[in-house]
């Protein structure tokens, strides 16, 4: 796992590619039909996942007693961009490859919790897999109800007027 390691860093960036190199296999790998499915509900959950605001710094920029084991920016910590990214990757892959997804899972719990080791982060790990879950979630249930409405239009047909 040495080559995994970047210089200065505690070997979690790998999940930031491997998380999304993964889901890309399962989706390449699924009939035509989910496709469209799995990529619409990828694109929601990220997107709610990257637009929470909230400030908390991180650990290393308040006590100075917990210096960080790697650079990184005093930045805003809360949720973990990583674990939030990782777990919504992984639910999005539980969906369709339920052993694939856990593995996922568990690679977003054991890098978030590298980063809470290297003091960049405390609680917003679990903030990251809430955010995660609920926005996945979020999204599955919004699509459902388009897939509904979509599939009600279709079986009455167009409206038709009247006058």
């Amino acid at each position: 796992m040495g080559d995994l390691v970047p210089a200065g860093g505690t070997g979690t960036r790998w999940v930031r590619f491997a998380a999304p190199t993964v889901a890309a296999v399962v989706w390449f790998l699924l009939p035509r039909p989910h496709k469209r499915g799995l990529a619409v509900r990828a694109v929601l959950a990220l997107a709610l996942t990257a637009g929470l605001l909230h400030d908390d710094p991180r650990p290393f920029a308040v006590d100075p007693l917990s210096p960080a084991l790697f650079r990184h920016a005093a930045d805003n910590g809360f949720p973990s961009d990583h674990t939030a990214y990782a777990a919504a990757v992984s639910q999005l892959v539980l969906t369709v490859r339920r052993r694939i997804g856990l593995v996922l899972f568990a690679c977003s719990v054991i890098g978030g919790s590298a980063r809470v080791a290297a003091t960049v982060h405390q609680q917003d790990i679990v903030a990251g897999l809430l955010v995660a879950v609920a926005a996945v979630a979020l999204t599955a249930l919004v699509c459902s109800f388009v897939d509904r409405r979509r599939s009600a239009a279709r079986d009455h047909g167009p409206a038709v007027p009247v006058a």
